[in-house]
């Protein structure tokens, strides 16, 4: 390892500066958010939520949004794409041409089709339940607990994405601008707050503490990723149109991967923030 004149490493001079980022008052948050993110291997983490999310997600929010159109040969499931990930004209065209109509989904919509994906979800369910153990720094549930807990936790992502979907669908309907709002951010803010009473082990210490694991999902997943997806994803989707629907998929993919390290990073934030404030109040009853 090199050394400077004060023989100190180059490894000390690094942990050096990334410990006075981490204590300064603007730089300190988002410092040791990464920190924890690196720590748990979120980049792994993060790969594995995504073959999950492409894999169990994507194919139930397809089959939901048929059902909602009643299977009808008119409705191409790709406008759920084209809606909720800003596709303009003309790659619009593209997505809507790799994807088959709403009615092509009626035969999966059975007890043995929907187990089938609903049973996809249980390897996610429990990287969901490891990766609050890590963030939270808590010790890991039972085998069962983990896999009940990260079932509900799974179900309620379910019905937060298929109620956020719903109303989005609404709008231009004569539905006031504020249920939208309300909707689009204090879903995503509920589910996360909750999260952690599903997922963590020890108690949190009331319904304030919740609300940093709430604003942690506010913050990165509904404001950064809907004002990035509009950026990336057409960006990602015009790179690979010349490879036709395999292209849509890759680009579908790789979202799947941002998706996937902003829930390792929501789950991060959300630890760090509570940590923070627990040893801010213990600090004051002292």
């Amino acid at each position: 390892m090199a050394q400077d004149s004060n023989g100190q490493t180059l490894r000390q001079r690094l942990t050096d500066k990334v410990g006075g980022l981490e204590s300064g008052p603007h730089t300190g948050l988002p410092v040791a958010v990464t920190k924890r993110f690196f720590e748990i291997g979120g980049l792994d983490l993060g790969g594995l939520l995504a073959i999950e999310l492409f894999t169990t997600v994507i194919p139930l929010v397809l089959i939901g949004f048929s059902y909602l159109k009643g299977f009808s040969s008119g409705a191409s499931v790709g406008e759920i794409f084209i809606r909720q990930l800003g596709v303009r004209p003309p790659l619009d065209a593209v997505v809507r041409s790799a994807f088959g109509s709403a009615a092509s989904l009626k035969s999966v919509w059975t007890l043995a089709g929907l187990t089938t994906f609903l049973l996809w979800g249980i390897p996610m369910s429990l990287t969901v339940a490891r990766m609050f153990s890590l963030a939270w720094r808590r010790p890991s549930f039972p085998f069962w607990h983990q896999l009940w807990r990260g079932a509900t936790w799974f179900v309620t992502y379910l019905v937060a994405t298929a109620l956020t979907q719903r109303v989005g669908a609404l709008r231009g309907q004569h539905v006031p601008r504020i249920v939208f709002v309300l909707v689009s951010f204090g879903v995503p803010f509920i589910f996360w707050a909750l999260s952690p009473v599903l997922l963590v082990r020890e108690r949190i210490r009331g319904w304030k503490d919740l609300m940093h694991a709430g604003m942690a999902g506010l913050v990165i997943e509904a404001t950064v990723l809907r004002f990035a997806v509009r950026l990336v994803f057409p960006a990602l989707l015009k790179g690979w149109q010349g490879f036709g629907p395999i292209g849509v998929a890759m680009a579908l993919m790789t979202w799947s991967g941002v998706l996937g390290v902003a829930w390792v990073f929501t789950a991060c934030a959300g630890a760090v923030m509570f940590e923070r404030s627990a040893a801010a109040i213990s600090a004051e009853e002292r």
